[in-house]
């Protein structure tokens, strides 16, 4: 699902509302988020999972085309762990949506 999708959906079973609306909530929503973790804040959604950033140390790596040694800057990464009720809604679908192999996989 993407965030135009969500939007439609909202509108869908919120007749009442202008799509307008319901769009700009969805970003406000989006954004807040957003700016809470890049303030370095935890987002955590009671029944959907937490949102949280995870700290990556500078690391060797290199060019493959040119194979030359570059360190890469230390950074935060966002991360996200789902909650319980999320986890187990997913595990229950595979009941009538089975998990599907990649083509990678067959082989």
């Amino acid at each position: 699902m993407v965030k135009s999708e969500l939007i439609q959906q909202i509108a869908a079973k919120q007749s009442h509302l202008p799509i307008k609306d319901i769009e700009a909530s969805v970003n406000y929503i989006v954004d807040c988020m957003s700016d809470s973790l890049g303030d370095g804040h935890r987002i955590e959604i009671r029944g959907f999972g937490s949102f949280s950033l995870h700290y990556r140390p500078s690391r060797k790596a290199h060019n493959p085309k040119t194979g030359a040694r570059v360190l890469t800057a230390a950074k935060y990464t966002p991360h996200f762990k789902p909650g319980k009720d999320l986890r187990d809604r997913v595990n229950e679908s595979r009941h009538t949506h089975p998990i599907k192999a990649d083509h990678d996989d067959e082989e």
